[in-house]
């Protein structure tokens, strides 16, 4: 590790469609960090929160069915179903359980995993997506890696994609690895990625909007 050492306990606060959230950073590698949001740690009124606000954002597609993936987006799939008066939702599973063996599946990779995983669709599923307007939420996209693979999953099950709600957006990756489908984005705030200077995290300004 060269430098500085970079002392801990520092936060970014980001605005979240008008809620001031402080969120811890955490790094990636010694030179490199992110501010973490885990929205199960948020609180109930935080879904809530989160949830009115997307699913006004994403009213104007028409969205006859929600997708979320697991983990942290189960609980954003709920919600914006909720607020747009949907009962049924899709969860995109990552761990291969008993009943999943026949899924369709999807390999993606994420900014805070390690290695390659999998996205599993229950082929049960599938008469719920197949030619329905159909809207994905997420809690952060970064890379887009997560998100295409989601995407083009949802597509492969017959789900006409009409829009994507993300609480935050998070550097400018996502736009590039997304190309078209970027203009699906709909979100309720930004995030910058940091690099370590002096001793503390500062935000890089290139990777504002």
């Amino acid at each position: 590790m060269s430098g500085s050492p970079v002392l801990s306990g520092q936060s970014w606060t980001a605005d979240v469609g008008g809620m001031r959230v402080d969120l811890p950073i955490v790094p990636i590698r010694h030179d490199f960090a992110i501010s973490l949001m885990m929205v199960i740690d948020l609180g109930v009124k935080f879904g809530e929160f989160v949830g009115r606000r997307l699913a006004s954002k994403l009213a104007p597609f028409h969205p006859e069915v929600v997708v979320g993936a697991a983990t942290l987006g189960i609980p954003i799939a709920i919600e914006v179903s909720r607020a747009l008066g949907l009962d049924r939702y899709v969860i995109l599973q990552k761990s291969p359980k008993v009943h999943l063996q026949d899924a369709l599946e999807q390999k993606i990779s994420s900014i805070t995993s390690k290695g390659e995983q999998r996205l599993l669709l229950d082929r049960r599923t599938i008469p719920l997506l197949a030619g329905k307007r159909t809207v994905m939420v997420d809690d952060v996209v970064a890379s887009g890696s997560s998100l295409k693979g989601s995407l083009e999953l949802l597509r492969s099950a017959g789900a006409d994609v009409v829009g994507v709600g993300v609480i935050l957006t998070e550097a400018r990756e996502w736009q590039a690895t997304l190309g078209a489908d970027r203009a699906l984005i709909r979100s309720l705030g930004h995030i910058p990625q940091f690099r370590a200077k002096a001793g503390q995290w500062v935000p890089m300004p290139e990777t504002f909007l």
